[in-house]
């Protein structure tokens, strides 16, 4: 069978990899890591496709460290300590020891803290590989002894030009336009192992005909949204759709709001988002932007996907543009810091009920004035606990 081209030209010098200048170009830290043969232990994080394995295997060919992966999902602590007692004979011959966890943010708690002791004795270095935010998933002391580096999507220009490379070394007789390339590319979504299994798919499809066209690669591809519900992107997301309602940039709001949908998000989730939104941002400014959030959640309940994003979209463009205020979220995080600063402060006698005659007689009730009483329907006795008497709020 054909090897895939994404192990085919998987690249094994720092020379021939793609993208990721930041890290590995000129005077980025890794690259002064390698020349001054320091290796501290690492987190690679980023999209999927970006080289975070290919880097750590290259690292460790550079620097001639025993290199061993381990995958979180199929590898556990017995394998692990296999290896903790392969690197402790390494460092009697003075050889370091590379230990890849790849999607080491499946890793519990427990697995993680058997990592703590080697790591931080230098025992072994480890590299892991991540596509989830490290703050939220590594444990902060395993997070403490290693230095994380940020992977970026690749960029377009990046994919088209590597692939147009491999398409001339494997498949000279094809032809490829450069739009239908940059295609490639687009699709791919920052991916390079995903744009190589598509030229390759595309490529095999159009041995007859000598050229791949848009219609070919239509056919021999769909294109796949990169999301994670449950990981960093899940937030990115909505923290922008919630960010783009709050600038009144409808259609911003409408594109994150289908990204999340396209991506399999539960549009329940959405809905409930935008619900707090409608007071949040909008409150007093449009009052009728939290009765038409909760029809739309009621809607997506009853409808479910696909029918409900319609609804969803509605209101969007409908929060986008209603005028915002934020005074009930502004006025309920103050009261939150007075409470937490002054405690269960003392209702006012005035204020309170005395249905016995005894909670009369020790002062409950007296001195209340019944506003309906009063001209023009407005006391202006104390309602605030004692201490907060002239606190403000609005």
């Amino acid at each position: 069978m054909t090897e895939p081209l994404a192990s085919k030209y998987r690249p094994s010098t720092l020379s021939d990899f793609v993208g990721q200048k930041h890290l590995i170009g000129g005077n980025s830290p890794i690259s002064k890591l390698i020349e001054s043969r320091t290796l501290p232990s690492m987190i690679f994080w980023g999209p999927p496709g970006t080289g975070k394995t290919t880097l750590a295997y290259i690292i460790s060919q550079d620097l001639f460290y025993d290199f061993h992966k381990v995958n979180a999902t199929s590898g556990g602590k017995e394998a692990l300590l296999k290896i903790i007692k392969l690197a402790m004979n390494n460092r009697l011959y003075g050889k370091g020891t590379i230990v890849f966890i790849d999607e080491i943010h499946r890793w519990n708690k427990a697995q993680q803290d058997t990592l703590l002791p080697y790591v931080e004795k230098g025992i072994i270095t480890l590299i892991g590989a991540t596509t989830e935010n490290p703050s939220f998933r590594i444990n902060s002391a395993l997070l403490s002894r290693t230095k994380v580096f940020v992977f970026k999507q690749h960029t377009l220009e990046d994919i088209a030009d590597f692939i147009k490379t491999i398409l001339k070394k494997e498949y000279p007789e094809i032809k490829c336009k450069k739009g239908v390339l940059e295609l490639i590319a687009e699709i791919s979504n920052g991916d390079l192992r995903s744009a190589l299994n598509i030229l390759q798919i595309s490529a095999d499809l159009s041995k007859e005909n000598k050229e791949i066209t848009k219609e070919i690669l239509e056919s021999a591809v769909q294109t796949q949204i990169y999301y994670d519900r449950a990981g960093d992107e899940h937030f990115n997301l909505i923290s922008a759709l919630h960010k783009s309602l709050r600038s009144s940039n409808a259609d911003a709001a409408c594109y994150w709001l289908m990204r999340m949908l396209e991506g399999g998000e539960d549009p329940l989730y959405i809905a409930r988002r935008m619900v707090r939104f409608a007071s949040e941002d909008i409150g007093l400014g449009d009052s009728n932007a939290i009765t038409l959030a909760n029809t739309v959640y009621d809607v997506c309940n009853k409808l479910g996907m696909p029918e409900c994003d319609v609804h969803l979209i509605h209101l969007a463009i409908y929060l986008a543009k209603a005028p915002k205020d934020n005074t009930a979220y502004r006025v309920s995080g103050e009261i939150k810091e007075d409470i937490k600063k002054y405690g269960n402060l003392e209702v006012p006698l005035h204020l309170r009920n005395a249905p016995t005659k005894l909670m009369k007689d020790i002062g409950y009730s007296k001195g209340y004035e019944y506003d309906h009483d009063i001209e023009g329907k407005k006391s202006q006795q104390q309602c605030m606990p004692e201490k907060l008497k002239n606190r403000k709020y609005m």
